[in-house]
């Protein structure tokens, strides 16, 4: 009786093309497990953030610069992941399996040479055929040049000249620190004072890459432009770099040290302990650098620390290692808690607290971040991406903290002791509605960080000098706002944000997606910040959304897009599917009502069939993004939490009595 009645009880259970609900809701206990296994015990996740070979590269040549040692075995280990990373073209790419990057490749040789791979070696020959195939080293971007101009491999004549005298720039002038975005800041103003003083690195083992040149670099006296050339920005800021590089030279002596002695009160002030200028490693670098060339000695705490801060981004494997370009424990604890909420249950719904609870004492409530030169009487709030970065807390890290809190307050199993997470919440919303930028958008930084003009100076090849607002962002917020009970008709910052992000939907239904791969990414965000800001479901551009994200899934039934995606004029290109792309795309039609699809159906059916035997998904494909054709991320996260995320949301809407999300993200 008890086989019969089970039996029908299968019968009785909603089937997705032979996959059940049983068997999602065993696919999200497995990978619920698997991912609080990871937990720390304070609570908090981290998972690697992992960029291309330039950072690791970077790194070698860094302590080569110094004469310094890192630790024992560790070249080897990095030389290690370089030689697994070169991909089938000879080159190093941008991501996992994409085209030839100049500078990538030029970085990854120099330093596979500096730990003695013979340059007649396979790989080693292979890329140098690549390089030069392509016009050689001299193509490489301004960073690159930057590197190799310390190294005396290219004059500094190519290099744009940057005088460090620009700190003392008023306000007014077209180009000031506070005009350009957080990154480039911290970039930056130690790369004033290395370019003021042009050292040399010590060198020690002797290795130059000369080869890699068709040209000899001190014959070659056009260096690569801009690929953003438009008129009339390009020919003047080529024009006013053309001088500064006959005249910088000539500058007063006595302004020279003042304005160097600014850029490092500048970077002392941000110094940042461990957690290093600007929690990234670029700034970091040129930190250690600057303080040397200015007269610290090696063992000066400043400059410690800030070799300290570098080390803390080194992963080490058995086998190999690579150098993080920063590390992201905020937003990993965030995000994860949100899919553990929605799985649900006593021991997930307690991790998420556990996070949760660790994330309350990281919020910056007592120190003005650089966010403050435009936004002077808003109160700061906010909380960084980083384990600590004061001075520059992030928009999309905030409202994905609030409403994670907000959520874990409300829902059931954890109200009884549940701890007040209300003061917290209405800190960080009194920041993010402050940060609004007059066009109704939020960017990730700053407010109003958008002087386009300034993406066309020479040092700007890569285009990404700015923070302007953008949807995916934006979307954040508007969902943030539109959980914690706003309307259209109550906030006049939701009513705005909401009308900027109908204004930007592209031509093709999708909305752009800054910090994510891409067109998927920003078209998940926008479509949950419009289903929570209460926009109708039957309305155009919803539908308009909705129709492209079921045009654009893959044949196996996820969906997948390339990095071309960020061309100059951007446009989708698909890719391979990845889960946590399906997962965006899953839950983006499911925030649009479409739950009951066929589209989210085969969805569901490739995350279930593709779901590893330790819970997670096998994801080597980058989906996330630093700056667009230049730089881009594979967070080992996301293939942890985004598609467990996505799987619970779906059980809990097929089993419920709506197809109405409930919450903002």
């Amino acid at each position: 009786m008890r086989e019969a009645l089970n039996k029908v009880e299968a019968l009785q259970r909603p089937k997705t093309q032979g996959i059940t609900l049983d068997a999602v809701d065993r696919g999200v206990a497995q990978a619920t497990r698997a991912l609080t296994a990871l937990a720390h015990g304070d609570g908090h996740i981290c998972f690697e953030l992992e960029a291309d070979a330039t950072i690791p590269s970077e790194y070698i040549l860094f302590h080569q610069f110094r004469d310094s040692k890192p630790p024992a075995g560790l070249e080897q280990k990095i030389g290690n992941y370089l030689r697994r990373t070169q991909e089938k073209h000879g080159g190093w790419a941008l991501v996992h399996e994409g085209p030839f990057d100049m500078s990538c490749t030029v970085k990854a040789y120099f330093a596979l040479k500096m730990i003695g791979d013979d340059i007649e070696a396979p790989h080693m020959r292979r890329a140098r055929e690549g390089i030069l195939a392509r016009g050689g080293a001299a193509n490489a971007n301004v960073f690159t040049r930057f590197l190799l101009a310390l190294y005396g491999e290219v004059p500094w004549t190519a290099v744009p000249a940057m005088p460090v005298e620009v700190m003392f720039l008023p306000k007014w002038f077209p180009f000031h620190l506070d005009k350009v975005s957080y990154w480039a800041r911290c970039t930056m103003v130690p790369l004033f004072v290395l370019q003021a003083t042009k050292p040399r690195a010590k060198n020690l083992r002797g290795i130059h890459i000369g080869e890699l040149f068709l040209t000899p670099p001190e014959s070659v006296r056009r260096w690569p432009g801009s690929p953003h050339a438009t008129w009339p920005w390009t020919p003047i800021f080529g024009f006013i770099d053309r001088v500064l590089q006959k005249t910088e030279n000539h500058f007063h002596k006595g302004l020279r040290r003042r304005a160097m002695e600014k850029a490092r009160a500048w970077v002392s002030e941000r110094l940042n302990g461990e957690d290093g200028l600007g929690a990234i490693f670029p700034a970091m670098v040129n930190t250690v650098l600057m303080y040397e060339v200015m007269g610290y000695a090696s063992d000066h705490p400043q400059v410690r620390v800030a070799c300290d801060a570098i080390e803390k981004l080194v992963v080490v494997k058995a086998n190999e290692a690579y150098v993080q370009p920063c590390v992201s424990p905020v937003w990993d604890t965030a995000l994860a808690s949100h899919a553990l909420l929605e799985a649900g249950g006593g021991e997930a719904e307690g991790y998420a607290r556990g996070g949760l609870d660790w994330l309350v004492p990281r919020q910056v409530l007592d120190i003005a971040g650089d966010w403050a030169a435009t936004k002077p009487n808003v109160r700061p709030g906010g909380w960084a991406f980083q384990y600590a970065n004061a001075h520059y807390p992030d928009l999309d890290d905030t409202a994905v903290v609030v409403m994670a809190m907000d959520r874990a307050m409300r829902q059931h199993g954890l109200v009884a002791d549940m701890p007040d997470y209300t003061t917290a919440i209405a800190r960080a919303r009194e920041w993010v509605e402050g940060l609004q930028s007059k066009d109704g958008g939020w960017a990730a930084f700053d407010a109003d960080n958008n002087h386009m003009y300034l993406n066309h100076i020479p040092f700007s090849d890569h285009g990404a000098l700015l923070d302007p607002p953008t949807a995916d962002v934006t979307a954040r917020v508007v969902s943030m706002l539109a959980q914690l009970g706003e309307t259209r008709a109550t906030s006049t910052a939701l009513d705005r944000g909401v009308t900027y992000l109908l204004n930007d939907q592209e031509e093709d239904g999708s909305w752009y997606g800054r910090w994510g791969m891409n067109f998927i990414y920003g078209t998940w965000s926008v479509l949950c910040a419009l289903n929570a800001a209460g926009v109708d479901p039957a309305s155009p551009e919803i539908r308009r959304a909705v129709t492209w994200l079921i045009r654009i899934q893959n044949p196996d039934g996820g969906w997948g897009e390339d990095a071309s995606s960020y061309k100059i004029d951007p446009a989708f290109e698909a890719g391979s599917s990845t889960a946590s792309q399906t997962a965006w795309a899953l839950l983006a039609l499911m925030a649009a009502g479409e739950a009951d699809d066929p589209a989210v159906t085969r969805g569901i059916n490739f995350l279930t069939r593709t779901q590893g035997a330790d819970g997670f998904w096998n994801e080597e494909r980058y989906t996330a993004t630093g700056f667009p054709r230049v730089f881009y991320l594979r967070y080992h996260g996301y293939p942890k939490f985004f598609p467990l995320w996505a799987m619970a949301r779906y059980r809990n809407l097929k089993r419920g009595n709506s197809r109405q999300v409930a919450f903002g993200m």
